[in-house]
């Protein structure tokens, strides 16, 4: 049946009058990175264990740094001796680098025409420990590619990766991770120089290094230091060195004195909902989502307790 041209148009003037005279849908809003974690459920983060839990105390402040046992045994229990004997205490930071790493420890300890600090009953050798056996961690890994490894994400919230045709695992050079200073020999670490990457994750570095753990609160007291003058960043004169007041397991200091602190869980629900906010950015200044994380972009967020 054919419509009379009156009719036709008639219907048609309405039909796009009912179109236009509609309200267009308003975008659902899209909670902010903070509005997530007020709504996360208590169980959704952990309380740091004083065990593992290292201080390092400058005169600016307190850094406090979550030790990575589970990656890195023989060199936190020789960091947990060299703690509990006070060995850092005195010593300094002795190297700040510009977009790289800050490194602290016993200036002497390339002279050898100087006596190093004793380091009382800590191993003086330790086997390099770059990586380990996959088998057994709680591995959350990222649905996004990675340029160094096959897959990547987090196990007990720390960066890491994984390679599932060799079973090995290793922690990454993110942003606040912390490492075991050696010299040529892979295995010529004991722990008493330590370094934090302060600059765009040095990833090269993987699996070349022993990390040992992670900056969880205070990386801005290092981040900020004066960049060092010498080859690599090092300070080249003693008065430019950083003094450590002190470094101490959590465990060894007071309860009442201790930074109390909860970190996001790496395996919850709340981690998921903030990776892919992240991932793909809805909030009114990105025009464009990026559809894709790097590994050291995913924040881990951290919170002193609620009371």
């Amino acid at each position: 049946m054919r419509c009379k041209p009156l009719a036709f148009a008639l219907s048609l003037s309405l039909a796009i009058g009912t179109v236009s005279a509609a309200e267009p849908a308003k975008p659902a809003k899209v909670p902010s990175m903070q509005e997530i974690l007020d709504a996360s459920p208590a169980s959704d983060w952990r309380t740091l264990d004083p065990d593992r839990t290292l201080y390092l105390q400058l005169p600016t402040g307190r850094v406090v740094i979550e030790l990575a046992k589970a990656f890195a045994p023989n060199h936190v229990a020789n960091i947990s001796t060299l703690a509990t004997e006070k060995y850092w205490d005195g010593l300094s930071v002795i190297r700040s680098q510009d977009n790289y790493v800050v490194q602290w420890g016993d200036p002497t300890d390339d002279d050898k025409s100087q006596q190093k600090k004793p380091i009382g009953s800590a191993k003086p050798h330790l086997p390099a420990e770059f990586e380990r056996k996959a088998t057994g961690l709680p591995f959350v890994q990222l649905k996004d590619s990675d340029g160094w490894a096959p897959q990547v994400g987090f196990v007990d919230g720390f960066p890491a990766a994984r390679d599932p045709k060799t079973d090995t695992a290793w922690l990454t050079h993110c942003y606040g991770m912390v490492g075991a200073g050696r010299d040529v020999a892979a295995d010529s670490s004991d722990g008493t120089s330590l370094y934090v990457v302060t600059g765009q994750s040095p990833r090269m570095l993987d699996r070349n290094i022993t990390l040992v753990g992670r900056v969880v609160q205070g990386i801005e007291l290092l981040s900020v230091l004066p960049r060092g003058t010498g080859p690599l960043g090092f300070y080249e004169k003693p008065e430019q060195y950083v003094p450590i007041v002190s470094s101490r397991l959590a465990r060894d200091v007071p309860e009442k004195d201790r930074t109390q602190l909860q970190l996001l869980r790496t395996d919850s629900k709340t981690f998921a909902t903030i990776v892919e906010s992240r991932r793909n950015r809805r909030d009114d200044w990105y025009k464009r989502p990026a559809g894709h994380i790097d590994l050291c972009n995913v924040p881990l967020p951290v919170r002193t307790p609620k009371s």
